[in-house]
């Protein structure tokens, strides 16, 4: 295998982590909600910095996931839907982490945190026509 998918499986595996931690998170300590929001950021961005690899567009290191789509709209067409959906997850990234900011989650806000990151998981696994398995995590 070459190098360039090598890495670019390095950056899903990474990002699997993190959407893995949030399904884990949300099964069994379901109050966390900030931190199971944050590993979905986490692995949206990852999972786009991954694409943007595989497209060699370069990028700095930055949280922004809008950010990042509008440097993958250079070589592939992004909806608004993806859009909107990463401004969904946007605050995820470093706000909520801080004490003195609270941001309210319902549980469908959660949900469809979970729900957006798989979404974004596929999409660029499709785009890359790539195949990496990933475990679903359910409660026992």
């Amino acid at each position: 295998m070459n190098e360039k998918i090598d890495k670019v499986k390095q950056w899903i595996e990474k990002a699997d982590h993190d959407l893995g931690t949030a399904e884990v998170t949300y099964l069994y300590i379901p109050k966390y909600r900030d931190t199971i929001v944050f590993h979905c950021q986490q692995a949206v961005e990852k999972y786009l910095k991954g694409y943007l690899f595989f497209l060699d567009i370069p990028f700095k290191r930055h949280h922004s996931l809008n950010y990042l789509l509008s440097l993958i709209s250079q070589k592939d067409e992004i909806s608004n839907d993806l859009f909107d959906q990463a401004s969904a997850l946007e605050d995820f990234a470093v706000d909520i982490k801080y004490p003195d900011t609270t941001i309210e989650l319902s549980e469908e806000d959660i949900h469809q945190a979970v729900k957006v990151s798989k979404d974004f998981r596929k999409f660029v696994l499709s785009r890359m026509s790539l195949s990496i398995e990933y475990e679903e995590f359910k409660k026992e």
